[in-house]
């Protein structure tokens, strides 16, 4: 019968030989960031190691040493302090404790991914007529979309840049918290609903490299997954023109299909793109009839909306709530805002000029539908 060693071992081979096929892009990267980033890798692992390598050694050499069976040994069961020895013990970890220390303090400015790029990568610094090129990206369920404005095209789980030209990244999500990541180019930066973060970086080398979520969104995390295509200048407009030629348009309406939870996409692209449709996406405000988020804070900056502001209430429409997914009682969220020359809000509903001799309080708005619910508790649809 086989031992329970041998058993183990021959589990664990297959396991073995499947780590020999591993890539290791993170010691291996293609842009300048991941470089020194991986480089930081290096320096913390080298100055913890100097701990770490002398503890292990001297660990099993005073179990060897003072071993039972050596006799030789110094027996001194009256020892108690050593000023030489903690001199040792203490210093050596302090002084790479501030190592570590000074090195974390300068990376993380350095290494800021909203910081703009100050070189191309380690031997040319960045010309001062070099444009970053922009691109826009949304976390869908479960796909990623890039936008690029200056190009003005889209792309669904495909994306290119020129190599040595920086990139800078402005990223988004629709639903849930995610996770930007291309090893081979940078760290990953996250994407959230509502929020705009961004990246800066260069890719360095031609070729093809993956990107992927690197936190967990729901079920179709695992193929969450696009090709980042590292090009010449040439051969990138040669890919701008190749999604022009495609002659879709990525509409609100298309976007609002799109954006609905699927798994494993094929790469799409689009010609064109329908103008503000990243900003609506950042502002939470695709669908019609619906208030942008950042029209939300400039009425909270100068103190809310108020009575007049209560006009200006409407509900998700049947389509839209079935879109969402949405059940139970219909909710009411704001859907316009008041003007110095609207100040009830009522925009094209706006209350007729008062005939003469009549007065003005007996006159009513012609308020629409939706806006007269308006004195009834309203909920801020989400």
């Amino acid at each position: 019968m086989p031992s329970i060693n041998t058993i183990r071992g021959l589990i664990l081979l297959p396991a073995i030989t499947l780590l020999t096929g591993c890539n290791a892009v993170l010691l291996s990267p293609s842009g300048d960031i991941a470089v020194q980033q991986r480089n930081l890798i290096y320096i913390s692992t080298v100055l913890m190691l100097l701990i770490i390598v002398p503890v292990i050694a001297l660990t099993l050499f005073f179990a060897w040493r003072y071993r039972a069976a050596n006799k030789e040994a110094k027996y001194d069961p009256d020892f108690h302090h050593s000023t030489a020895l903690e001199l040792v013990i203490w210093s050596a970890p302090l002084l790479i404790i501030i190592a570590l220390g000074a090195i974390t303090w300068v990376s993380t400015h350095a290494l800021d991914p909203y910081r703009p790029l100050s070189r191309i990568d380690a031997n040319r610094a960045l010309p001062a007529d070099v444009k970053p090129l922009t691109v826009e990206v949304v976390a869908l369920d479960w796909k990623w979309l890039f936008f690029y404005p200056e190009q003005g095209i889209a792309t669904v789980n495909e994306m290119a840049a020129p190599v040595d030209r920086p990139i800078e990244f402005k990223i988004t999500a629709s639903t849930v918290m995610n996770s930007f990541f291309v090893p081979a180019l940078a760290g990953q930066v996250y994407a959230m609903p509502g929020m705009q973060t961004k990246l800066h970086a260069v890719i360095n080398k031609p070729g093809e490299f993956e990107g992927f979520s690197a936190n967990y969104s729901g079920h179709g995390f695992s193929g969450m997954r696009f090709a980042f295509h590292g090009l010449s200048e040439e051969d990138f407009n040669s890919w701008v023109e190749k999604n022009k030629a495609s002659g879709e348009t990525l509409t609100r309406e298309a976007y609002l299909k799109l954006e609905q939870p699927s798994e494993r996409e094929p790469v799409r692209r689009y010609a064109s793109v329908a103008p503000g449709l990243f900003e609506a996406i950042l502002n939470r405000c695709v669908e019609p009839n619906r208030m942008c988020m950042r029209e939300m804070m400039a009425i909270d900056a100068q103190g809310g909306q108020g009575k007049p502001g209560a006009f200006n209430v409407a509900s998700l429409d049947a389509a839209t709530r079935a879109r969402l997914g949405l059940e139970g009682p219909v909710r009411t969220y704001v859907g316009g805002m008041c003007t110095v020359a609207d100040p009830e809000g009522l925009g094209a509903f706006a209350r007729p000029a008062t005939p003469a001799g009549e007065s003005a309080a007996l006159t009513q708005p012609l308020l629409p539908p939706l806006t007269q619910r308006a004195f009834t508790a309203v909920d801020q649809h989400a």
